[in-house]
């Protein structure tokens, strides 16, 4: 079964979504990040994605206590991402209750110190943020392109030790139009022991059961949960019932 994680993007301690990366199109959906996670604990997820889009804009980690919060009030397995560029910030993740952190910009401009985190921390602990717009890494809170193509970027990390993997199709995030499953199928046939979150682009359980059946292993959902479009009840019965 397809592991489903929603996500909590998080800008001024608030729950906000972005369409594509951009900053201006920010909506906020609630004011509670603690609470919004405890909602989807009480219905039967055990995985939180954890945004903090400020640090991706200040380029260090910003909402660690907002992390720590949730880590405290709640049972939730926790990764997290969004400024995580040195040691002192993965130090403070880890500190305030991740279970995981996310590097994506960090592994394209500083691979040495990640490989460092992947040998210090262990491969389980540490996950490859492979977002792309049209097949090329992107970084820096999806601001600067790369020409890193994203199957042999990946590629390059699974040889490093590497054995989780979010990918972001950034056109798709926020879009609420279908993810690209091509690209994670495609993905997964080149590296079929990888376990590969999918994100970008969920907009109903169609969606997610796709997914599922091309083998993918999870997927981050978040503004279809958001706006409606897949209600957290529909989550818990699949939960149950799978």
């Amino acid at each position: 079964m397809i592991e489903i994680i929603p996500a909590i993007d998080i800008i001024d301690n608030k729950c906000v979504r972005l369409s594509k990366g951009d900053y201006s199109t920010q909506k906020t959906y609630h004011s509670d990040p603690v609470a919004q996670a405890q909602q989807f604990e009480a219905h039967g997820i055990k995985r939180l994605h954890l945004v903090d889009l400020e640090g991706a804009k200040m380029k260090h980690i910003v909402n660690y206590k907002t992390l720590e919060r949730i880590a405290t009030k709640t049972n939730l397995i926790i990764d997290f991402g969004g400024g995580i560029k040195s040691e002192e910030d993965v130090h403070i993740a880890f500190e305030s209750g991740a279970e995981m952190i996310t590097g994506g910009s960090i592994a394209v401009q500083d691979p040495t110190l990640f490989t460092s985190w992947i040998e210090k921390y262990g491969a389980e602990r540490m996950i490859l943020g492979a977002d792309a717009r049209d097949r090329k890494i992107s970084t820096m809170g999806w601001k600067e392109s790369s020409e890193l193509e994203i199957i042999d970027f990946i590629q390059s990390w699974t040889d490093k030790g590497i054995t989780k993997v979010i990918s972001t199709d950034i056109d798709k995030d926020g879009m609420l139009d279908g993810p690209s499953f091509d690209l994670y199928k495609e993905i997964k046939a080149h590296y079929p022991d990888l376990f590969l979150v999918a994100s970008g682009g969920i907009s109903n359980m169609n969606d997610i059961l796709q997914l599922d059946q091309d083998g993918i292993d999870a997927t981050i959902v978040g503004k279809a949960i958001y706006e409606g479009k897949i209600s957290l009840k529909t989550l818990e019965n699949y939960i149950l019932n799978a």
